[in-house]
């Protein structure tokens, strides 16, 4: 992993990981993607932001909305297991719990708020500055070292974390759960050249990133898209959230 990046801790031990800002090509460049990931256009990551190291869990998700939706609960361990089975409109919910709860507390001397990550965050902290299939190469036989996916999951989510992270620290970005974005789906990509979400008034559908437990490998490919609609909910989608800084404290 590359030099340690600045962190904190959450009241739940959920380490969140400064990525700095930056540049980089948002989507396909190489031919090889689908339709939906070009054309591939260039984004400026202009302000930093602190990305949560692994998805929220089933126990996290209990603990501040006294409910769990997930289909996979057996098991001493399934609270180390990410939350699914929750649409968009419930994550904006435990949004704006996370928000009511932690409006004044003070992270690393600043004060900030809990939100989702822009489709452009999410493929950048993906990437970690690489141009490939994945940030640690092409060849699929390598993505079992970092990731769940069909081939190897076993028919069911696994907990958090259990494989390698990537060079900026964030774990399981490529399968185990899909992850809402903040972005409206825009199928010709007619994106923001900003780490702001794309905004479409007639959709109803949001971005989900990252490829799941049941999906095969090139679901999981760092510019691979996907969406759903907001009222959707499915086993393979969760969420991992993103700390904005607001101002000094």
């Amino acid at each position: 992993m590359e030099g340690e990046r600045p962190a904190f801790t959450d009241s739940w031990g959920g380490v969140y990981r400064l990525i700095e800002p930056g540049e980089f090509t948002l989507g396909d460049s190489t031919g090889v993607g689908a339709r939906n990931e070009s054309p591939a256009h260039d984004v400026s990551i202009t302000e930093p932001f602190f990305l949560g190291e692994r998805v929220i869990t089933q126990a996290q998700w209990v603990d501040l909305m006294g409910s769990n939706p997930s289909k996979f609960q057996e098991g001493w361990s399934s609270g180390l297991r990410p939350v699914e089975s929750i649409s968009y409109h419930d994550a904006v919910e435990f949004l704006a719990r996370m928000n009511e709860r932690d409006g004044n507390s003070e992270r690393l001397g600043m004060i900030g708020i809990w939100r989702l990550p822009s489709e452009a965050e999410w493929e950048y902290s993906a990437r970690c500055g690489t141009n490939g299939r994945w940030w640690f190469g092409q060849r699929d036989v390598e993505l079992n070292d970092y990731g769940w996916h069909a081939g190897n999951a076993g028919s069911t989510t696994k907990e958090v974390g259990l494989k390698k992270p990537n060079p900026w620290g964030i774990f399981d970005m490529n399968g185990l759960v899909a992850e809402w974005c903040a972005d409206q789906w825009d199928p010709n990509y007619n994106t923001p050249r900003t780490q702001s979400p794309h905004r479409h008034a007639s959709s109803k559908r949001r971005v989900t990133r990252g490829g799941s437990w049941f999906t095969e490998s090139d679901s999981t490919r760092s510019t691979a898209r996907s969406s759903s609609l907001e009222s959707k909910t499915s086993d393979g989608i969760g969420i991992r959230l993103v700390w904005e800084p607001q101002s000094t404290s």
